[in-house]
């Protein structure tokens, strides 16, 4: 098989699918990788790097889709609203198409994707099960965007983050509220700690509690009902508005008393849950600094602009998106380790073998044969299930 890396087409995308030391893991799995001229430049890597690993540099994104049997992206036609749909004629009967797709929140786009015949993953729906780990990108990414959210809050913050002794006096640490304790909520943590700042941390799961005291930060307790906030993938389950309601009046105290809040909170193929309103900001201190990363579904702040940095009632709301974009070189490693050990784990003498008895297949293949197959995604398009035979050999 022919592994194809175009260049991202994602406005502003400065990460690439494969870096060069992953490819001797595709060549001993018996593939070949071409790659787009200049496709890992803006991640730090070179052309002639690529080529010393073995792969092969072709001229135009054209060539790659031609060439490849197999095409590596990160941010595929569903995620990619702009220009992903650009890349459909370039797909073909019986292509694997491998990324991000944002399937659930752009089914339509997968729905067309799937018409070109191609075989479509998406790698956002990898289950949460120990063995797949390793091929996790969407933690991986939100390791790096809970990093990249705390130097976001620093930069504009009239305050430093640690205490310091003086001989001017002693300077009180920076006071950090982080909403949403997932992967990026943990790593924004754990970052914000090691600034030196007095951390705090709220989810709606329970069971995040352990994990934000052992990074030595303090869980915000709220009396709400959370028995079933919980899904059964460990994520946090969308909740009514009345909840929703409830929860921004008991942390509005939280918010006022904090200098940065980094709200964290995403539903898969939903709009952002509003956790933080314009009188909750109104009443923080001047100078204060939200920090949004669930600004590309809408915001959790209800102040905030996707893609820009506003001032309200003297505070910095900063919206951004595609954050791990901002880390290129790491966060192309990152993802380059995950997609290659999935892609190898599917290989089996040098061929693609879909055993749709294993829960890492089956859950991230979402098209094959010309149609949807991923139950979400078919319910999300509004589709009756598949045929019993449709997702198996």
């Amino acid at each position: 098989m022919i592994v194809g890396i175009p260049k991202e087409s994602f406005p502003a995308e400065r990460r690439v699918a494969l870096i060069p030391a992953s490819v001797t893991a595709l060549t001993k799995a018996a593939c070949e990788v071409v790659v787009e001229t200049s496709a890992g430049y803006l991640a730090g890597h070179v052309d002639a790097a690529y080529q010393e690993k073995g792969a092969t540099i072709v001229p135009s994104r054209d060539a790659v889709f031609a060439a490849a049997d197999v095409i590596f992206q990160l941010v595929g036609v569903g995620a990619n609203e702009p220009t992903g749909r650009d890349d459909l004629p370039r797909f073909r009967n019986g292509q694997v198409a491998l990324g991000f797709q944002r399937a659930l929140g752009n089914p339509e786009a997968l729905q067309d994707l799937a018409r070109t015949g191609a075989t479509v993953f998406a790698i956002e729906m990898m289950p949460r099960i120990t063995r797949a780990q390793s091929m996790d990108a969407l933690s991986s990414m939100s390791t790096v965007a809970g990093y990249r959210a705390v130097l976001l809050a620093a930069a504009p913050l009239p305050k430093m983050f640690p205490m310091m002794m003086t001989a001017a006096g002693t300077l009180s640490p920076a006071r950090v509220l982080v909403v949403g304790v997932g992967v990026s909520g943990l790593q924004a943590i754990a970052t914000a700690r090691k600034m030196g700042a007095v951390v705090s941390a709220y989810d709606v799961r329970p069971a995040a509690r352990e994990q934000v005291q052992s990074l030595g930060a303090k869980f915000v307790e709220l009396p709400l009902e959370t028995a079933e906030a919980e899904d059964a993938g460990g994520y946090a389950r969308a909740q009514d508005e009345v909840f929703y309601r409830r929860q921004r009046e008991l942390m509005a105290k939280t918010v006022a008393e904090s200098d940065v809040v980094i709200t964290t909170a995403n539903v898969p193929g939903r709009r952002a849950p509003v956790l933080v309103t314009e009188e909750m900001v109104r009443r923080m201190n001047p100078g204060s600094v939200i920090v949004d990363l669930a600004a590309e579904r809408g915001g959790n702040c209800e102040l905030t602009r996707a893609r820009e940095t506003v001032t309200a009632h003297g505070v910095t709301i900063v919206g951004p998106v595609n954050v791990p974009s901002m880390v290129p070189f790491h966060a192309s490693q990152m993802y380059s380790s995950n997609i290659t050990t999935f892609f190898t784990h599917m290989v089996k003498g040098g061929r693609l073998d879909l055993d749709l008895t294993d829960e890492i297949t089956r859950e991230t293949l979402v098209a094959r044969d010309g149609q949807v197959v991923h139950p979400k995604v078919r319910e999300a398009l509004g589709l009756a299930p598949a045929a019993p035979g449709d997702r198996s050999d």
